[in-house]
């Protein structure tokens, strides 16, 4: 996939487009499902498969107070669309400008920069000025301007209400693991530069891995003890991490810190995903240090039960590939 950051136009599409159009935050089950679906009808009619997203979220811009913190931050939502088969990724920068523009410019620019011939939104997808640009409207618009519009159903998560990135999001800040990981078809993670810490983990014999804060605007589940599985550039590995303070050391700054199982190696300086497991405990402050690593025993145990009962191995041959962008 090659990754566009808004190109005048693609170069190679002289033969027509299929596009979609969306935030996609958390790329969960139902925008994969659009994506499967823009693959498909562009390798069934020939044409190149095109993504169109934006950076920042437009609430960001249009209304910052509604803005919800994402499920997705900097390449985490490229690296997830990357493995869609995509051919194409085009990365708009949200501005006041562009969201002025009607439903009708904005698909004229679709199909001047990107070649559209085809456009699949989901169902309750809506844009130009206003989110004037309803299902409605495109169809309408697609028969005017000679474009094909297919309106995608949604994809049910198990109760027959519609997957959202609103849904996950309140999954996860209520502590529900599991039903935002049905939703997005994985588990939630966050990934992060490791950098160095008080090395106070080395001392209690539990050696960590920190990872520097990640963006202000990442959601991230309640503060507590959690089973994990890292990925790293020396593999794949179970593990347990805190997220929060330590507030044994009189430290209450939020922190992750993560110790991984039957691991080695050197990680500063590089990128680890933690993927989460599954919730053992609150964050507690303990009466010594002794006590903490008491209760980190009991953790270690908890955890390997946590992933034993996920289906997740204890570790793993190798790390998952990465997508880098093509500038």
């Amino acid at each position: 996939m090659r990754d566009r950051r808004i190109p005048d136009a693609l170069p190679g599409l002289a033969g027509g487009a299929v596009v979609t159009v969306g935030t996609f935050d958390g790329v969960h089950l139902g925008h994969l499902d659009v994506l499967s679906r823009v693959v498909a009808r562009a390798r069934a009619t020939s044409l190149t498969s095109v993504v169109v997203t934006f950076d920042p979220h437009p609430l960001e811009v249009v209304n910052p107070r509604a803005a919800p913190a994402l499920l997705t931050v900097g390449d985490e939502k490229l690296e997830i669309i990357a493995e869609s088969g995509i051919e194409h990724l085009v990365v708009i920068p949200f501005t006041h400008g562009l969201s002025r523009l009607g439903a009708e410019e904005f698909v004229a620019l679709l199909q001047e920069r990107y070649s559209m011939r085809e456009l699949l939104i989901g169902h309750d997808h809506g844009f130009g000025r206003g989110r004037s640009g309803d299902t409605e409207v495109l169809q309408a618009l697609g028969a005017r301007r000679g474009f094909r519009v297919e309106v995608v159903p949604p994809v049910s998560a198990g109760d027959d209400r519609p997957i959202s990135s609103t849904f996950i999001r309140r999954s996860l800040a209520g502590g529900d693991l599991q039903r935002a990981a049905a939703a997005l078809g994985r588990l939630y993670s966050v990934s992060g530069r490791v950098v160095r810490g008080a090395r106070r983990g080395r001392d209690l014999g539990f050696r960590t891995l920190n990872l520097e804060p990640p963006s202000p605007r990442k959601l991230l589940p309640p503060e507590g003890v959690y089973a994990v599985r890292a990925q790293t550039r020396n593999g794949a590995f179970g593990g347990m991490m805190n997220l929060g303070p330590r507030p044994t050391f009189g430290e209450e700054e939020r922190v992750l810190e993560a110790h991984l199982f039957d691991a080695s190696g050197d990680w500063y300086d590089t990128t680890v995903r933690l993927d989460f497991v599954a919730r053992l405990r609150d964050t507690t402050r303990f009466e010594s240090p002794q006590a903490l690593v008491e209760q980190l025993r009991r953790d270690e145990v908890a955890a390997r039960r946590a992933l034993t009962a996920s289906g997740a191995p204890r570790t793993f041959p190798s790390s998952t590939g990465s997508f880098t962008p093509q500038q």
